[in-house]
C-alpha cells in the first residue's frame, strides 16, 4: 500500500493504517534517532512520541512532500528539542553525531547493525549526501542546495557510496538495503 493511502486511512482514523506506517518506518526512525542520540531508549521514545503526535494531530497535519520525510522531519524536531534540554549532546550549534554502539540490543536487526557500521566508514562529504538523500528523503537538487554543492556532485557522490556499500555489504544486505530505503 503506498504511503499516501496509508496517511489517508490514518486521516479517516483507521488505527491499522498507522500501525502500517510505524511497521515501515519505526526500524529506520529508530535507528536514524540513535545514531543521533547514542541512546536506544530516548530513540524508542522520541520515535514513540512522533508516532503518537502524527495520530493525534492527524486532522491538522498538511503533507506537503512525502510522508516518510515528514515523519523524519518531525523526528529531527523531536531529536533537536531533546537535545537542546539535556544540552550534554551538543557541540557549537550543531549536534554531535555518535559511533555505533559496539554493544547492540539483541533484538536490534542485525540488518542495520551492518549497514551504519558500513556507512561509517564513508568519507564525511559523501555519507552526509547518502543520509541526507536516504534518511531525510531529499531530492539531489534540495541536497545541493543544503550542502551549497552542484547537483552533478550529488549525484557522483551518491553513486561512489552505493558502490561502497555494494562493494562492502553482502549481496542480500545490498538488496535489503534498497528494500527499506526505496
Amino acid at each position: 500500500m503506498k504511503d499516501q493511502t496509508i496517511w489517508n486511512n490514518i486521516v479517516s482514523g483507521d488505527v491499522t493504517a498507522l500501525r502500517q506506517l510505524h511497521d515501515r518506518y519505526y526500524y529506520q526512525m529508530y535507528l536514524w534517532a540513535c545514531k543521533y542520540l547514542g541512546n536506544e531508549s530516548e530513540a524508542e521514545e522520541l520515535v514513540a512520541d512522533c508516532f503518537i503526535k502524527l495520530w493525534n494531530q492527524k486532522q491538522q497535519i498538511i503533507i506537503r512532500q512525502s510522508l516518510k520525510a515528514y515523519l523524519f522531519l518531525m523526528l529531527r524536531n523531536h531529536i533537536i528539542s531533546h537535545l537542546r534540554k539535556s544540552k550534554s549532546h551538543m557541540e557549537v550549534g550543531t549536534v554531535r553525531v555518535p559511533d555505533i554502539p559496539d554493544q547492540v540490543d539483541s533484538s536490534e536487526p542485525e540488518f542495520y547493525v551492518k549497514l551504519y557500521r558500513t556507512i561509517e566508514k564513508l568519507p564525511e562529504q559523501r555519507r552526509r549526501i547518502l543520509e541526507l538523500a536516504v534518511f531525510d528523503a531529499l531530492t539531489y537538487k534540495e541536497i545541493a542546495r543544503e550542502l551549497d554543492i552542484s547537483v552533478n556532485t550529488v549525484k557522483t557522490q551518491m553513486a561512489r557510496a552505493y558502490r561502497f556499500l555494494k562493494e562492502e555489504l553482502d549481496p542480500k544486505d545490498f538488496i535489503l538495503f534498497f528494500i527499506h530505503h526505496s
